[in-house]
């Protein structure tokens, strides 16, 4: 399926695989709606595009948790490009590895408000007019953590699996139409997300220490890897749907199974 001229539109688009998505669709001449709450990055991103591939894109700082940056950025994007053609609900995050017993409730909410209550902010804004022009395609990403859970997890997980079940009654609910809907599930991959989960903004240096663990003695997806199945799934013949992709690293067998190598 060619992309060229197509509306994407990406949430989280500041840094990893959201970034990754886009600096890899750029050059199949796609226009951009890049969302996130750090304005500064999706703005040289989208400067970094314009100057190597001539991409036209609308770079807007915004929260999905906040239904009027939402609707500001639909808005915003409609205004530019008249129509949204892609969307890739990339916004996510975990935060703390507490168990429910000694649980943050703030963290709680943040999770929450931005995997589920986000994803569905801005699908219920794009799809009627996929539905409208009988076109388009919304991908989510889910994780591996919506196929199983592990300890600490319980409300990352408990997003994750929300996401699964939106994305499957997504896919009911579009039953007769051409729209598409996708959920990518990744495993292990060393992004700033556990830097993120691990409060890096406040504690950076205690914060990459606990990061570098996770990822210690093997070798894990980079968001570049899920962007190459994120743009592989985009660009699938028009009657064709990849419905999941599950993808980990070689070493992780399972949500507590990886094969570490000792230090050499």
């Amino acid at each position: 399926m060619e992309l060229d001229g197509r509306a994407v539109m990406i949430t989280g688009a500041s840094s990893g695989i959201g970034e990754a998505t886009a600096r890899l669709l750029a050059p199949l001449g796609v226009r951009f709606a890049l969302g996130a709450r750090r304005k500064d990055r999706v703005e040289k991103l989208a400067a970094e595009l314009r100057d190597a591939h001539g991409t036209e894109s609308l770079a807007a700082g915004m929260d999905v948790r906040r239904v009027g940056d939402c609707e500001a950025f639909v808005r915003g994007a409609l205004d530019r490009f008249g129509r949204i053609d892609v969307l890739v609900n990339n916004a996510g995050l975990a935060r703390g590895r507490q168990a429910v017993a000694e649980g943050i409730e703030s963290e709680w909410d943040e999770m929450i408000d931005t995997n589920v209550k986000g994803l569905l902010h801005m699908s219920r804004l794009v799809l009627p007019r996929m539905i409208e022009r009988n076109s388009g395609h919304v991908v989510n990403l889910g994780s591996v953590a919506g196929l199983g859970v592990y300890e600490g997890g319980s409300v990352y997980c408990a997003t994750k699996w929300s996401v699964k079940a939106i994305t499957q009654a997504m896919r009911l609910e579009l039953s007769g139409t051409d729209v598409r809907v996708t959920e990518v599930c990744p495993g292990l991959v060393e992004t700033e997300f556990s830097i993120v989960r691990f409060h890096g903004e406040e504690r950076p240096g205690e914060a990459k220490q606990m990061s570098d663990q996770v990822y210690r003695g093997f070798q894990p997806l980079t968001a570049a890897d899920i962007a190459d199945c994120i743009v592989w799934a985009l660009t699938r013949p028009p009657h064709v749907d990849i419905d999941e992709i599950v993808v980990r690293p070689v070493a992780q067998a399972g949500m507590g199974k990886v094969a570490r190598k000792p230090p050499s």
